[in-house]
């Protein structure tokens, strides 16, 4: 039979994509660990990883495996906070996968939880909204921060939590720091960073200017808007952002914020969560203090 160490040393496997690497996390030998993948493929009767001259990937049957070895473990984190909880605690990790857009929002949930909850860590992953559906999917993440109506197969209960409005955020010389408004034909005359293609941030935008006849080309993409903050501080673009992030990345005095209009738009953000019975106490908490800021 499967126990919960073996399922500790598949989902290590998984992460590092490397046998010596995942025995290191485990605590145990190259060797040794080898021996206990061999002895679960034995046990079960099948094949779960690929292996050539190193670890390739899992079987079909592996990745099955992984799965359920994800929810388990997910089960038995939360029966240990179920415990904690009833000491007046809470302990353990949760994981969360957030859009790039609502990185300010969830860091700050994140704050409110640890000052309530000074043992539990916060893993956050900006991530694309297909990457946390896969993510919730697989019993990796424990939540996400994912816009609403995203058709990305996303197997979780999803609830709205708020609207994201768009902002072009430049460098006062590129417009008029006296504007109150710019128009989403504007924008497209301007030398702009966008995300990149795959982001459901970027597609918004892309439907925003289709849906005008404007079709800018973008100087700059990114995955994330570290590089657009850079590019926008040195004066050399302009970058279209929620209003959160136009506020709390752009802080600095020579930059002007003008939200878009001709249309104003806005898109749902909400939060989704694979269904535990009972539920994870972590996930409960990340609830109250998320309804507690909006």
């Amino acid at each position: 039979m499967v126990d919960i160490r073996d399922m500790e040393m598949l989902i290590a496997l998984a992460q590092h994509q490397h046998f010596s690497l995942a025995a290191d996390q485990c605590g145990v030998s190259q060797p040794a660990f080898s021996a206990r993948i061999r002895k679960i493929e034995s046990d079960l009767g099948l094949s779960i990883v690929r292996r050539g001259n190193k670890f390739q990937d899992f079987t079909r049957e592996g990745e099955l495996l992984l799965k359920w070895s994800r929810k388990i473990l997910a089960d038995v984190q939360g029966m240990h906070q179920d415990l904690e909880i009833a000491k007046g605690q809470l302990r353990g990790k949760l994981v969360i996968g957030a859009v790039p857009t609502s990185l300010p929002f969830v860091a700050g949930a994140a704050a409110d939880l640890r000052d309530e909850y000074p043992d539990l860590m916060v893993e956050i992953h900006s991530m694309s909204s297909q990457q946390i559906a896969k993510g919730l999917n697989d019993f990796r993440l424990d939540a996400g921060i994912i816009y609403v109506g995203a058709d990305v197969g996303l197997n979780a209960a999803l609830e709205p939590l708020y609207d994201e409005q768009y902002f072009l955020t430049a460098p006062k010389g590129m417009v008029d720091p006296e504007r109150h408004e710019i128009t989403w034909d504007e924008a497209a005359k301007l030398p702009l960073c966008l995300l990149t293609r795959n982001m459901r941030n970027r597609q918004i935008i892309d439907a925003a200017f289709q849906s005008i006849g404007a079709a800018p080309e973008p100087v700059a993409e990114t995955s994330g808007f570290t590089a657009a903050v850079s590019l926008v501080a040195r004066g050399a673009v302009a970058t279209i952002t929620p209003k959160s992030i136009a506020q709390s990345m752009f802080s600095h005095a020579d930059v002007v914020h003008l939200p878009l209009v001709g249309p104003r738009l806005s898109h749902s953000i909400g939060l989704a969560v694979q269904e535990h019975d009972p539920a994870l106490p972590a996930l409960d908490a990340l609830r109250r203090v998320i309804k507690a800021s909006i």
